[in-house]
């Protein structure tokens, strides 16, 4: 089928998105055609063109939170629990459900997930078309386009009665900072907990650390905006940075520090890992959500002191969420209006503004901007 997308095509230049006509082939074994309602933008997309994440090859087409309806599917599928009407996350991470990480419970790092920047489908071939070439898509997905065919392993069903352009958030930047709290840092009653960065991440993050009903939420953010939306969300006290944040700190715990320190920064430089683990009480949790430049290894650190306090570093991918689990939780949980999904999007775009959405986003305009696709 025809319909447009937003591609790079000479991915860290800054070259910036351009929209344009492409093809998309029918969905294969064990595929769905999916017509999107709506795709977040989230800085991972721009890692792509700033850089950050670096590709040897090209074009791409961006976008991996989405959600909309299944309109065909392939072969295969039959049986396996989807069928067209189904409404539809697309998870940002797959999972097949049999390598043994799925079968450990750590979907999140399924082998299949492994090739997602690998610039085909998963089965090493391409789908989508421009120019006469073949086109990658970010993360086996390419949500910058009213249209996507993808595999069954990166779509969960949720209820029909959930708004798809506030769903779409689901597929990644709202699991990804709710389960930094929930899972990564095991937050538990009474923590006193600090949030860097609370942008699309790191405001979910907030919504984690309330959800486990911790005592003291402290965000640190440089934008003003941002930080009178922390507490809209959860946040018991905003600051702009780690030193306006140490005093109000030391007082709620008596100066021992906080039980846990999230990072969720837009891009994680190396200088902003040993303050944050500066802030961490002894035994206390640092987690390492945000996304850092690929090449970067020089880091400083103190080592001795990290070491000898006993404290423990955590990475986490996706928020070392299930997908498959987690994402219809999240879907209920706003249903039952425990989760702010709406408050998230902060403007909605068409796909012909995204270098405008994107800019705005590096801008800090913005918690959540939306692409969202007409009927």
């Amino acid at each position: 089928m025809k319909t447009i997308g937003a591609l790079i095509w000479e991915p860290g230049t800054r070259s910036g998105w351009s929209v344009e006509d492409i093809e998309i082939d029918p969905p294969k074994s064990r595929e769905v055609l999916i017509k999107l309602a709506a795709s977040g933008i989230c800085h991972s997309d721009d890692h792509v063109d700033t850089g950050d994440i670096p590709l040897d090859w090209g074009p791409i087409i961006g976008g991996h939170e989405g959600a909309g309806v299944i309109q065909e599917v392939g072969p295969d599928v039959e049986g396996t629990g989807f069928e067209v009407g189904d409404h539809i996350v697309l998870s940002f991470l797959p999972s097949c459900g049999h390598c043994r990480m799925c079968t450990i419970g750590k979907s999140n790092m399924c082998e299949m997930g492994a090739g997602v920047l690998g610039g085909f489908a998963p089965d090493g071939t391409h789908r989508v078309h421009a120019r006469g070439q073949g086109v990658g898509p970010f993360s086996y997905l390419g949500t910058f386009s009213p249209y996507v065919v993808v595999n069954i392993d990166s779509c969960v069903k949720i209820p029909k009665d959930i708004p798809l352009d506030k769903a779409a958030l689901i597929g990644c930047g709202v699991p990804t900072g709710w389960g930094s709290a929930m899972y990564a840092a095991d937050i538990t009653f009474d923590d006193t907990v600090v949030i860097v960065g609370t942008g699309g991440v790191g405001m979910n993050a907030v919504q984690g650390a309330k959800h486990r009903r911790a005592k003291n939420i402290i965000t640190i953010d440089p934008n003003a905006y941002k930080r009178d939306q922390a507490k809209v969300f959860g946040a018991t006290h905003s600051f702009a940075s780690y030193d306006d944040a140490a005093e109000t700190l030391a007082q709620l715990t008596n100066g021992q520090g906080a039980d846990v320190v999230i990072l969720t920064v837009d891009v994680l430089h190396g200088d902003l890992l040993n303050p944050a683990q500066e802030m961490t009480r002894r035994g206390g949790t640092l987690v390492v959500t945000a996304a850092a430049p690929v090449l970067q290894r020089d880091v400083p650190f103190d080592l001795f002191t990290f070491a000898m306090s006993g404290k423990r570093m955590q990475g986490s991918l996706y928020g070392t969420t299930i997908a498959r689990r987690d994402i219809p939780l999240i879907a209920d949980l706003y249903k039952r209006g425990e989760f702010k999904l709406d408050e998230l999007i902060t403007k909605t775009y068409k796909l012909e503004q995204i270098n405008e959405a994107v800019q705005d986003m590096r801008d800090g305009k913005n918690i959540r901007g939306v692409i969202t696709y007409d009927d």
